[in-house]
């Protein structure tokens, strides 16, 4: 058994670790890993900086959770983060906000053209090896039986992530807690955005036989079209939920549907702005309306107590602030609670 000097009802230790648990991988049920990359978000920036502000944050969270109790003694602990990849995205900012901007209707030179080219191709390789990185990251640990957790950056690093767990876990369904679909082909040319996500896992990873997006409520006229058109996607809008609540239909009854329509393995990406926009003040993209904190921690739930497995997740787009610690704050419980309820059916044995 695993250091017993930790004690989860005193202070909790500054030392690096998700939630201050003095775990190693190896000794744990669940390992966390990180990908601190942004570069190709449209708006605001930031997100690379999300794992040390969610460690940082992690220190407050408390350690009960009455949906799945002790869940923890299973083990969560923190893989080392790849500090290359951040130092990737900052230098690569650049280049993605140059060709970002040209792609805003300006008329370009013959040199701009060139040069935009360039830029977009130095991205999109580094995006390829970003997702490279971390397949090898989550594959380490899944072959080694673990769950693996995804801490973004923005919301294209789950690719990598997705592409693992999918190979390790065959028919897989994705709960896509979002403001946004991700179906788009591309997004200012960029091979992997954060809006073209779930486009690129269905074109590419057979793994995955369901997405099921909820709160989604942002989406092009042609990713309305996709999503109508492809029997693997099952969308539960924001606008759709929030018309059933005004009809007196419970939020109870609307994850009994969406639950429903998920298979026996099931992977959860969250992105934080599927929630209402103060739990997520700082994030890139803004969109009115989204979950409330206590219909997301509910829904992962029954999403557990219906016998389903969580065999992956992640939780990306979440912004930190120097001054207004929310973000990190409500990311760190969000990510407490994806945790446990992953690790409320594992078989393994507790560690701590």
């Amino acid at each position: 058994m695993a250091d017993k000097k930790f004690d989860p009802n005193g202070a909790i230790p500054d030392n690096g670790n998700y939630f201050g648990i003095p775990l190693s991988p190896e000794e744990a049920a669940l390992v966390l890993i990180s990908a601190p990359w942004d570069t190709t978000v449209a708006q605001r920036g930031g997100s690379s900086y999300a794992p040390d502000a969610i460690i940082e944050a992690s220190r407050s969270v408390d350690f009960f959770e009455p949906m799945a109790p002790y869940s923890y003694r299973k083990g969560i602990a923190t893989a080392p983060v790849d500090y290359t990849i951040q130092d990737m995205s900052h230098h690569l900012r650049s280049d993605a906000e140059r060709v970002i901007k040209h792609d805003s209707g300006s008329v370009l030179s013959a040199l701009d053209i060139v040069s935009r080219e360039r830029r977009l191709k130095r991205v999109n390789e580094a995006s390829a090896l970003v997702n490279e990185k971390i397949y090898a990251q989550s594959k380490q640990w899944l072959d080694m039986g673990k769950i693996v957790g995804l801490v973004g950056g923005d919301q294209s690093t789950a690719y990598g992530h997705i592409r693992a767990v999918a190979e390790r876990h065959s028919k897989i369904g994705i709960l896509h807690i979002d403001s946004s679909c991700d179906l788009r082909e591309q997004h200012n040319g960029f091979d992997h955005s954060h809006a073209s996500i779930m486009h690129n896992v269905l074109r590419d990873i057979e793994g995955v036989e369901r997405v099921v997006g909820v709160g989604v409520r942002a989406f092009t006229p042609r990713e309305w079209e996709r999503a109508m058109a492809d029997d693997r996607i099952r969308l539960f809008t924001g606008q759709m939920i929030w018309s059933k609540h005004f009809e007196g239909v419970n939020w109870s009854t609307l994850c009994d549907d969406i639950v429903a329509e998920l298979p026996q393995n099931v992977y959860v990406s969250l992105d934080i702005d599927g929630l209402t926009i103060e739990c997520s003040p700082h994030t890139g993209t803004q969109v009115a309306g989204g979950l409330r904190f206590p219909e997301v921690v509910y829904l992962l739930g029954r999403v557990v107590d219906s016998g389903r497995r969580i065999v992956g997740f992640d939780l990306t787009e979440v912004v930190p602030d120097m001054e207004d610690k929310t973000d990190a704050a409500i990311a760190s419980r969000l990510l407490y609670n994806m945790c446990c309820m992953a690790l409320k059916n594992h078989p393994s044995e507790d560690v701590l």
